[in-house]
């Protein structure tokens, strides 16, 4: 990639889309965010093409390539298939926007991306074995091995959102019951909200407002406000997380997890409880040595900037992909 071009990322939620310029020196130098909609993905595409379209007239550089991350996604052949918040069933998005623009096109797991920003760009700099997680709108997993990405057979590894957290739980769009993000993510604390109105009589700012006009950073407003019910509602998303953590630290062994995505904007409000619950749930030797940190990424730029680095680096990233693209 010569200075005089740029890549575009894309990083796809299940509530906003962010598209970005990224110059020959991996930084952003413009973005452009847009809501996915989530039920027609013709119009989705025709979004995503128009919004490209501008960031590449907005440049005086020549466009590289075009790299995407989302949600369940099948990187061997360029698919987002059956996300449980992308409501498109089985789509060629990599074949679609290939349509529009004569360049190298890539796409790649949203908390993969992330993962991937964060070692070249971000808090993991230096770091051999880490994880990242990504709450947003659903809640996933990167997960790196001696500084190579686990990506699985067909690129769709670190779904640990959907694990099951609790037998017989709250029902999940991926059709199964009881899975991690329909506890920890924005739409899981919502969740988590109006079950606490349900049953406590304690005043909230938040009772008598309709489920489909509560979002996660009303939610945070109202803690801010030191509204009890609201920072009950993140404590107990911590709580969840935290032993999500704890599992998982089992399985992999990190040296750090890294916590990412628009939920993380709490800061201490979840982070506080995350910890406990991880030191409660952890076994003991990993209480002491894994380290839970914060992103330093805001709106989505880790996973952009990861995205964008699958076609600006590739020689370099497919270094990092533990199997063959």
């Amino acid at each position: 990639m010569n200075k005089n071009s740029i890549v575009i990322g894309v990083d796809i939620g299940g509530t906003n889309t962010v598209a970005g310029k990224i110059a020959s020196d991996g930084t952003c130098v413009q973005k452009i965010n847009f809501r996915t909609d989530v039920d027609d993905s013709a119009a989705f595409i025709e979004a995503l093409k128009l919004t490209i379209q501008q960031l590449v007239e907005s440049s005086s550089g020549t466009l590289a390539g075009i790299g995407m991350a989302a949600p369940a996604v099948n990187a061997r052949e360029g698919v987002i298939e059956h996300s449980a918040n992308l409501r498109w069933g089985k789509l060629p998005i990599v074949e679609l926007i290939k349509r529009h623009f004569a360049v190298p096109v890539t796409i790649i797991n949203d908390s993969n991306a992330a993962a991937l920003g964060e070692m070249a760009f971000g808090s993991a700099k230096g770091l051999k074995h880490f994880m990242t997680v990504t709450l947003g709108t659903g809640l996933g997993v990167g997960i790196v091995v001696n500084r190579k990405l686990m990506e699985g057979a067909f690129g769709s590894a670190g779904e640990l959102g959907h694990m099951i957290l609790e037998t017989n739980g709250r029902a999940c769009g991926c059709s199964r019951n009881g899975c991690v993000e329909t506890y920890v993510s924005a739409t899981g604390l919502c969740r988590t909200v109006f079950e606490l109105l349900s049953y406590s009589m304690e005043q909230s700012i938040l009772r008598g407002v309709a489920y489909e006009d509560l979002t996660a950073n009303r939610v945070y407003d109202a803690a801010m406000q030191n509204d009890r019910l609201a920072m009950q509602a993140f404590t107990r998303t911590g709580h969840y997380l935290g032993r999500m953590l704890a599992n998982t630290v089992a399985a992999f062994d990190p040296e750090a997890i890294i916590l990412t995505g628009g939920l993380m904007r709490a800061e201490e409000l979840l982070m506080r409880p995350t910890i406990e619950s991880f030191k409660q749930n952890a076994l003991s030797f990993q209480q002491k040595r894994l380290r839970i940190l914060r992103s330093n990424f805001t709106d989505g730029e880790g996973a952009l900037l990861g995205a964008g680095s699958m076609v600006q680096h590739w020689d370099a990233i497919n270094e990092m992909v533990q199997t063959e693209m």
